[in-house]
Order: C-alpha cells, then sequence, then structure tokens
C-alpha cells in the first residue's frame, strides 16, 4: 500500500512514516520543513527516513494549492493519506494567528480537495487535538462532548478541521477519521513542549517556567502508543450508516493525567539533577486539566496505551542525552 504522510519530518509523522516503512508498506513523505523551531532537528528525522528504499520525499507547503495539486497528479497510487502537518502551539498562536489559518485551515481544505479526486483513496486519516475541548471541567474529555468553546486559535483551528472533514465525508463520501491528540511526547519531539524544554533546562541548570504552581494536569501520552493508535485507525475505514457520514472522531490520549508537578519530579529522578522552578501564572489559551475517554477508541481501532510516565520519560532523556552528546 501507498500512504501519503503529510508533517513527516514533524515530530509524530516522522514516528509514523518510520512504523508504516517497518511494516512494508510505500510511504511518501510530505514537509515544508518551516522554521518554528529548530530545521535541523526536522531534518535529522527526516535524515533516518530518506535513507530508506520505501521511502519518497517531497518539499510542499500545503497552503500552495499548486504544489499540492501536482504532487497528488505525481503520487495518483495513493490508497491511504495520513495528514500530520499542522502549524502547533497554543502561545504561539497569540503571537501569529494567520500561521495557523495558513497551515491547519488553508492547508487541510487543500488536502481535502486533492483526497477528494483520488481515485484508489481508501481513507483520510487526520491529526486534531485535545485543545478542541476547551477549559471543560467535565473529565474525561468525550468526542461525544460539543468542543465548541475553544480557548485558543489553535484549539479554534483543529476544530474546523474536523469540521471540514465532516462536511466532505458528507458531500463526496470521503471516509476520513479525525484523531484528537493528548500531550505527546518521547524522543526525536518538540523543542517547545514541556518535556522536551523542562529536560534541556535541568540538564543546562537553567530555570523552567511553571505555570499555576504546577497543578495543571495533563494526560501525558508516548509518542509509541499514539502510533499504533494511528496505524488502527488506517486499517479501520469509516462507513456512511444510517445517513451518517463516513466520518468518525477517536481521542488517542494515555487516560491517566498527571501534574506538571509530578512530571517535573519524574524528569529529575531520570535525569538525576533537581529542576530550578520560577512559578508563573497561568497563561492565556491554557487549560487546567485534559483527559481522554479512550473506550470507543479501544474498541474501534484496538488502543490500548500502555507506556507509563517514568518509563517514557526515561526512554526521552535517554535520546535527549545521545541527541545532544551529553
Amino acid at each position: 500500500m501507498t500512504i501519503l504522510v503529510t508533517g513527516a519530518a514533524g515530530f509524530i509523522g516522522f514516528h509514523t512514516a518510520q512504523a508504516l516503512l517497518d511494516r512494508g508498506e510505500q510511504v511518501v513523505g510530505v514537509d515544508n520543513l518551516n522554521p518554528y523551531y529548530d530545521v535541523a532537528l526536522k531534518q535529522g528525522r527526516l535524515d533516518r527516513l530518506t535513507g530508506r528504499d520505501a521511502f519518497r520525499f517531497a518539499k510542499v507547503d500545503l497552503a500552495d494549492r499548486e504544489a499540492v495539486a501536482g504532487l497528488f497528479a505525481e503520487h495518483a497510487d495513493v490508497e491511504s493519506i495520513v495528514h500530520l502537518a499542522a502549524q502547533p502551539g497554543v502561545r504561539y498562536s497569540l503571537e501569529n494567528p494567520f500561521a495557523y489559518v495558513e497551515a491547519n485551515v488553508t492547508g487541510h481544505l487543500t488536502i481535502l480537495e486533492e483526497a477528494r479526486k483520488c481515485a484508489d483513496l481508501r481513507h483520510l486519516v487526520y491529526a486534531s487535538s485535545s485543545s478542541v475541548y476547551g477549559d471543560s471541567a467535565a473529565l474525561p474529555f468525550s468526542t461525544a462532548d460539543r468542543a465548541d468553546r475553544p480557548v485558543s486559535l489553535y484549539a479554534a483551528s483543529k476544530r474546523m478541521d474536523e469540521l471540514m472533514s465532516h462536511a466532505y465525508a458528507h458531500l463526496y463520501g470521503l471516509p476520513s477519521t479525525g484523531l484528537r491528540f493528548f500531550t505527546v511526547y518521547g524522543p526525536w519531539g518538540r523543542p517547545d513542549m514541556a518535556v522536551y524544554s523542562f529536560a534541556e533546562a535541568i540538564l543546562e541548570g537553567s530555570p523552567i517556567r511553571v505555570f499555576n504552581q504546577g497543578t495543571l494536569q495533563r494526560d501525558f501520552t508516548y509518542v509509541d502508543d499514539i502510533v499504533a493508535g494511528i496505524l488502527g485507525a488506517i486499517g479501520h475505514v469509516p462507513k456512511a450508516s444510517d445517513g451518517a457520514a463516513p466520518h468518525r472522531i477517536y481521542n488517542l490520549g494515555n487516560n491517566r493525567p498527571e501534574t506538571v508537578s509530578r512530571l517535573v519530579a519524574v524528569l529529575e529522578d531520570a535525569i538525576g539533577k533537581p529542576a530550578i522552578i520560577r512559578h508563573e501564572p497561568m497563561q492565556a489559551g491554557d487549560v487546567t486539566a485534559t483527559c481522554a475517554d479512550i473506550e470507543d477508541s479501544r474498541r474501534d481501532l484496538g488502543f490500548n496505551p500502555s507506556t507509563s510516565l517514568e518509563q517514557g520519560i526515561q526512554r526521552f532523556v535517554d535520546w535527549l542525552r545521545d541527541y545532544q552528546g551529553t
């Protein structure tokens, strides 16, 4: 099977492409290598993929409709799409909102337009986010929740992706599955996320910024568990039934929220150094807690997250030390 993976030089996209290659798939990787964070890290991921015979790479900006049309014309044999490319980051959406509309809304729409024209396409799987739930007090978050009160533009852009996907599934019968990821971490992770930035600061002896006294809770989910959920989703193609469009949404989370204070403690143990903590107020766009209801994901996708925070953090710290040569 030929599978197109967007965001292939990104954190989750890289791991997904690796897993697909490992199971014998042909993978077309797409990325624009934008400089939101260190491009050398993205290139390092990409270097591990480009040496493999079954991997082909195209540097394409998904907001460029002409370039994306050319990409699909060149790879007309694509049977599944795993659309993971996006402009991430809640706080950065306050600084550069237009980047989120271009990458997450226009880019997603461009994929939908090309996907509906693909004669052999069986399934579009795309990344959404736990951010769509806003600062809901109802835990765990369920896909049955309305998710219509986003507290950041990033969240709003990901919810827009879900709504557009449903419309295309309804209008064109495009089988689509949205996956709401919950705070993914692990080797080759994003430097702007807490696990990476905290670990780096502790190793350097620099202070870390901890918001709201460390009481914020996140459903930290190890990347290998997330990738297993993505692979499960690829093979579970939704069908139209009882007037419903062939579009489904699932949560992929650990179903075990931890406080940021506990995250810091686990990092300290794994690194063997105490953190220097600088307490700051809760930031705009943040939410107090996230927790995924994953019963539907377990049933339909075989999703079964099994990596504890201690195991995942130790693997991440080992990778980071190796990557930085420390």
